[in-house]
């Protein structure tokens, strides 16, 4: 056997011995676990992790009879209907446990990928990929010079931050929904404000049916809706009608995607109704840049308290962290140099999509 191997072998001694539902523990779990502990509760959860509450609960039941297993106590207890679970003392101790295991992965991850600078992955949504193009047009002789093996990869509204926090990808371009005149940081990041706007109904109802608007927040109920059953403008629906939203909506159809919605309102179906779509989106419609077939009039809404924010987004404090040579680095830069030209105006607001 080779000195080397034999060296690796010896160094630290044989495995400890683990614990069959220890090591079925994943790092999603221990996530879920936070989210969990930092929310209250498994719907709190969820809609912080973008999650249906049936996947929360079931990693959650899991843990809690894996530890009872093995630590003689569950980690949560429930404490009745609406209420805030209970974190046992085992819990609470894994809780910190969870927290320094993801913490201590995510700064070494960090420091690996500061140290490498090999690879920049950087996350856009279908309509915000023209954004980081420039940006990267910008800087692509330096990546090109120096090899730097450079990755663009499509992200769902609805994971944007997710696939950040997890070290998926360096930086997204993308839109959130934020409480309007708001702090535009999501939590955990920095953000290049690219732009912000509102929402707006595109709809084949006539005008005595709904009128031409705007129409306030509180009439929405009333409208026959179009909605996604995920996402961005699920977002704003719970910030507007709380989580059972959907209890005190009209909801005409369930859609994944906008195209589809347009072609099911310009369809000979006899489906009437609204669907919801940032004011770019409804701006493109106007002006006939979305296609033709049955014509739809868009109402703009009033009185919102939730907006949409289009930008670049960054783990928090990881840009300042880095040398100025570091290909995020310069992308950063890069980016908010072309911000500072008054990009959004130019070329968000007249996107077809409004930047979403």
């Amino acid at each position: 056997m080779p000195a080397s191997a034999r060296t690796r072998r010896t160094r630290r001694g044989p495995l400890p011995s683990t614990p069959a539902p220890l090591l079925d523990t994943t790092l999603d779990q221990l996530r879920t676990l936070l989210a969990v502990h930092a929310t209250g509760t498994a719907l709190g959860a969820a809609r912080y992790l973008r999650r249906e509450q049936s996947s929360v609960q079931k990693q959650l039941d899991t843990l809690n009879r894996n530890f009872q297993e093995m630590c003689g106590e569950p980690l949560v207890l429930k404490q009745g209907r609406g209420k805030d679970v209970l974190f046992t003392g085992t819990g609470e101790v894994l809780v910190e446990m969870a927290e320094a295991t993801l913490g201590e992965w995510s700064d070494t991850i960090r420091d690996l990928r500061s140290k490498s600078a090999g690879t920049l992955t950087v996350g856009a949504t279908r309509y915000t990929l023209g954004i980081v193009a420039d940006a990267i047009a910008d800087i692509e002789d330096e990546l090109a010079d120096r090899g730097i093996d450079l990755k663009v990869d499509h992200i769902r509204t609805r994971d944007l931050l997710s696939r950040l926090a997890g070290n998926q990808v360096d930086l997204v371009c993308g839109s959130v929904a934020i409480r309007a005149g708001g702090d535009a940081a999501p939590d955990g990041c920095d953000v290049l404000e690219l732009a912000r706007g509102g929402l707006s109904l595109l709809t084949n109802l006539p005008a005595d049916r709904l009128p031409d608007g705007p129409i306030p927040v509180g009439a929405l109920p009333d409208v026959p809706l179009v909605v996604p059953s995920d996402g961005l403008i699920a977002d704003f629906l719970r910030g507007w009608f709380g989580p059972g939203y959907a209890e005190r909506l009209t909801i005409a159809a369930e859609i994944d995607a906008v195209p589809f919605g347009l072609e099911l309102l310009r369809s000979r179906l006899p489906l009437h109704g609204a669907m919801l779509v940032t004011e770019g989106i409804a701006d493109a419609v106007r002006d006939g840049r979305l296609g033709g077939g049955t014509p739809l009039r868009a109402v703009d809404i009033a009185d919102s308290d939730w907006e949409v924010l289009v930008g670049v987004f960054a783990r928090k404090g990881e840009i300042d962290r880095l040398p100025a040579g570091h290909p995020l680095h310069l992308l950063w830069h890069a980016a908010a140099r072309r911000a500072d030209r008054g990009y959004p105006a130019r070329d968000i607001r007249e996107s077809p999509t409004g930047g979403i």
